[in-house]
């Protein structure tokens, strides 16, 4: 069986950083999620307009069907409701293994302040908080983000056994 590993949480929590972090510790690709959003998605969110289930569900299908694949991958996704990530393990046909990076509002907040090039603007990060439902440990390893980088690679590494299966 392959790792498959969705970073999971709000806007700017640092699902991409982590999710190369763990793709260079353990050799394995990371794939952004947000490169599977439809162009209406994103101009939606380029303006300031929350999306909605009917934005994510199609998205949401994407992400699961790249995980789907026999390749082990990591791949960085909001996932913020359970429903979204029920039907992320229901569509890969397999084990996932969620991780979310946690933090709190100001923290995330600033460092989308300090994020260039990005489409998600910081008005939609109380969106991003009210929609999300926080994964219990039956769900998910909830890694808080108020620490080092090496501090939270290691947590998800020993989570994971330390490499990929």
């Amino acid at each position: 069986m392959n790792l498959r590993v969705v970073i999971m949480g709000v806007a700017g929590c640092g699902k991409s950083t982590v999710g190369a972090a763990l793709s260079k510790q353990l050799q394995i690709p990371y794939g952004d999620g947000d490169d599977l959003h439809s162009p209406e998605a994103v101009e939606k969110m380029r303006a300031g307009i929350p999306l909605d289930d009917d934005d994510r569900w199609p998205w949401l299908d994407r992400i699961a069907n790249t995980l789907k694949s026999d390749a082990p991958l990591i791949i960085g996704c909001s996932a913020l409701r359970r429903a979204y990530r029920d039907r992320i393990r229901a569509g890969a046909c397999g084990p996932v293994t969620f991780v979310h990076l946690a933090g709190d509002r100001d923290l995330i907040a600033s460092r989308m302040a300090s994020r260039a090039g990005h489409y998600m603007p910081l008005s939609l990060l109380d969106s991003q908080f009210a929609t999300l439902e926080r994964p219990g440990p039956d769900e998910a390893l909830e890694v808080t983000i108020d620490q080092s980088m090496d501090a939270i690679v290691g947590q998800v590494l020993s989570h994971l056994g330390g490499s990929p299966q």
